[in-house]
């Protein structure tokens, strides 16, 4: 099978960055393609250093360390860095250096990529999800939904392509095919329209999976640990009602892998969690309008499923 490699995004956190190499090598990481920004500010020079001499003592896998002169910033660096690296490679893993795994995360999320390669209907994997957001029903297998992740994750260069196209115009595209904005919660038309303004990315990727209509695979519990909440985080200020649960063994990989299609409790669980618009009057014409636009879903979903 082909190695996939990890791509490591990396700022000033020596630290943070610390416990995340311990993780990857732990899970036997064939290669790293390494990601350092520039300091944003003079003051975080020496840090940045400390970080970049962390990467280039790694001698238990192959690093490709790339050293930023300026500073592009989390959304920027991740969008031209996983662009640049999925040019020459199938798939690929995404870790920020404020994320630690459960002991064999790597290995299955690897079998997760390798089992839906040519499939599609699936955009991307992840190793994270949260009991907020995952349906009673699920016990020790994967489970897909229409909304993906930025914590962990794996895709293809196939569902990368299109990502040069900004969250307001693919949350617009989703309405156009009656997606409503909210379907996967209030927070994300916010967080779109603040993408550029605050140099963000993953909102992009999430309304890049639903306008295109795939998914992503999610595990029955979480792989991850977020341990970037704290007073050095550049991107993450409070856990809230996202706080980690501590993390436990990696869930088994499946003999046989779920089929492509999304549990449809996922939509309503991210509207609970991430809250959704004041409630309109029901009336006769609204309800012959969401009827046309779930018959609408219904049949495109159908159409996209068949081999």
């Amino acid at each position: 099978m082909t190695e996939i490699p990890i791509i490591l995004f990396a700022y000033a956190r020596p630290d943070h960055l610390r416990r995340t190499l311990n993780c990857l090598r732990g899970e036997q990481v064939p290669r790293i393609f390494a990601f350092s920004d520039g300091p944003r500010t003079p003051d975080k020079a020496i840090a940045v250093d400390q970080v970049r001499n962390m990467l280039r003592t790694i001698d238990w896998c192959d690093v490709v360390l790339c050293e930023r002169d300026e500073n592009l910033g989390l959304g920027r660096s991740i969008l031209q860095g996983v662009t640049e690296i999925l040019k020459d490679n199938e798939m690929a893993i995404v870790i920020e250096d404020d994320l630690i795994v459960a002991p064999g995360t790597y290995n299955y999320l690897c079998a997760a990529l390798h089992q839906y390669a040519q499939n599609p209907r699936v955009g991307s994997v992840t190793g994270w999800t949260h009991p907020t957001v995952t349906p009673n029903d699920i016990k020790n297998q994967p489970y897909f939904d229409g909304r993906a992740e930025c914590l962990v994750w794996g895709t293809w260069a196939r569902a990368w392509e299109g990502m040069e196209r900004d969250a307001k115009s693919l949350m617009r595209e989703c309405e156009s095919q009656g997606i409503g904005r909210n379907h996967y919660g209030a927070d994300l038309p916010a967080m779109a329209e603040d993408e550029l303004r605050k140099n963000i990315w993953a909102v992009r990727f999430l309304y890049h999976h639903i306008a295109t209509r795939r998914l992503c695979l999610r595990p029955p519990w979480s792989m991850v640990e977020h341990i970037g909440f704290d007073q050095q985080a550049t991107n993450a200020h409070s856990a809230g009602q996202w706080a980690s649960c501590p993390l436990k063994a990696c869930p088994p990989i499946p003999n046989q892998w779920p089929t492509a299609f999304e549990h449809p409790a996922c939509p309503l669980l991210w509207q609970n969690a991430s809250g959704t618009q004041p409630p309109q009057p029901k009336t006769f014409l609204h309800r012959i309008q969401q009827r046309i636009s779930r018959m609408r879903l219904s049949i495109t979903d159908r159409r996209i499923s068949k081999p």
